[in-house]
């Protein structure tokens, strides 16, 4: 009798479809401004150590300062002049201590711009790069050294007192990404287009991350700082985390790549998140929150949301988004857009009154079903005479209701999204086949 059972309710679960919801987005928009009524052509953006400033890099020689607190707020915003040679702009990173920030960019522009006049300036030692275009800059967490990418794949080290000084990086000439350095110690990453993963020691002395080359980096972040590690995204929505050494940098290594999947687009770019979390930029338009600690990710805002809000920036770019807290930021686009984000707000009568009212009848319900049919079955009837109800139906209930709880905390480790709904009716599905199979073999015993 419990084989038979045992075996059909195993039979059912195998049966059961394997359901992966489609990604839903836990962020709405709450409204949108644009910094101009022309399209500026940002490419990126920084958020200042202390979270109150926000300079935003682009084309033509682009750069703007903006409020991180209250962006859409036009009267806190300093346009800045970086001359009239200023070519395209493609990254701005702060120094640790937030008084200055580097820019830099096409035809070896590299300039620095400080808080305390707002002026913008030449680094010392730029002429050394002077006609190449530089991609990629990041302050190590000392403040001491800065490093540039550049596209012919090169990486310099810079420093007010020595300027600029290239490293060796094993001769790539793929075009460099993006540069991460780790929050809590002076070790950095670059990603490179088509050259892999490469890490940069304390003594700056570069280490290649070997199976990295097969991919197309896009981003790399070093978002948690309790974690040694940071993580490269790559296009084709591939992650692979780097296990960092900080004594020894050339013993760093890159964990198995995983590929996130049930969403939409694919990875231009990220930007990091308030609680240690990396927010990724898609194409089209859409972010994902990366969770480090778990290696799970989800979505936070998807295109089809967005282009239900408004089709016209929906088909827009993200360049660069940043948290007040989680799940409550703003987004900056291409053109110039910022669009402010909450958490999704749901509907009234999601309330938790009628959550509890719709609990209720999801239990009720069935319950009233399987109490009419035990009222009307001489043999579930008999079976409470002769004391083997607990028999016919104790294991039924007990193997439908762990199968329930299984399937309700699976959806809540791995995010499907699945409705309560269907929990309940997995286990009253499971629970109606024992019923049967506890029904049929009294019967059957009873003949004999």
């Amino acid at each position: 009798m419990r084989g038979r059972i045992t075996c059909g309710i195993i039979l059912a679960i195998l049966l059961l479809p394997m359901v992966i919801a489609e990604p839903n987005s836990v962020i709405q928009i709450r409204s949108s401004t644009t910094l101009d009524d022309f399209d500026i052509g940002i490419n990126t953006g920084a958020v200042s150590p202390d979270g109150e400033i926000v300079i935003l890099v682009g084309k033509e020689g682009y750069v703007h300062r903006i409020s991180a607190i209250n962006p859409m707020d036009r009267s806190q915003d300093i346009e800045l002049n970086a001359g009239p040679t200023a070519k395209d702009f493609n990254d701005v990173a702060w120094h640790p201590r937030g008084n200055t920030a580097l820019i830099t960019g096409d035809n070896g522009m590299a300039l620095r711009y400080d808080t305390y006049d707002h002026s913008i300036s030449n680094v010392n030692g730029s002429s050394t790069v002077s006609g190449l275009d530089l991609t990629s800059v990041a302050w190590r967490t000392s403040g001491d050294y800065a490093y540039f990418g550049a596209v012919d794949g090169s990486i310099w080290k810079f420093s007010e007192g020595s300027g600029f000084e290239s490293i060796d990086n094993y001769g790539m000439t793929s075009p460099v990404s993006d540069i991460a350095c780790h929050r809590t110690s002076n070790i950095c990453v670059v990603v490179t287009q088509n050259d892999g993963i490469y890490v940069i020691g304390k003594d700056h002395h570069v280490t290649k991350m070997s199976d990295t080359k097969d991919y197309t980096w896009m981003a790399v972040d070093c978002a948690d700082p309790t974690l040694r590690e940071c993580v490269g995204f790559a296009s084709g929505l591939i992650t692979k985390a780097i296990q960092l050494n900080f004594e020894d940098s050339s013993l760093s290594y890159g964990k198995p790549p995983m590929m996130l999947t049930t969403l939409e687009g694919d990875i231009t770019d990220v930007s990091s998140g308030s609680d240690g979390t990396t927010l990724l930029h898609l194409a089209p338009f859409g972010t994902v929150r990366q969770q480090p600690i778990t290696n799970e990710a989800y979505a936070q805002l998807i295109y089809s949301d967005v282009e239900e809000w408004d089709a016209v920036i929906s088909g827009r770019a993200i360049k660069f988004t940043w948290e007040t807290s989680t799940l409550n930021g703003f987004i900056i686009t291409d053109y110039g857009n910022i669009i402010s984000f909450e958490p999704l707000q749901e509907a009234g009568d999601d309330s938790m009154l009628f959550k509890a009212i719709g609990l209720a009848v999801l239990v009720a319900v069935p319950g009233t079903i399987f109490g009419l049919i035990f009222m009307s079955s001489p043999f579930y009837q008999r079976m409470y005479a002769e004391s083997k109800l607990r028999k016919v139906v104790g294991q039924p209930l007990i193997i439908a209701l762990a199968i329930g709880g299984c399937s309700w905390a699976l959806d809540n480790q791995y995010n499907f999204d699945t409705p309560l709904e269907a929990h309940f009716l997995i286990t009253f599905a499971i629970l109606f086949i024992g019923l049967w199979m506890g029904y049929s073999s009294e019967r059957s015993n009873n003949k004999k």
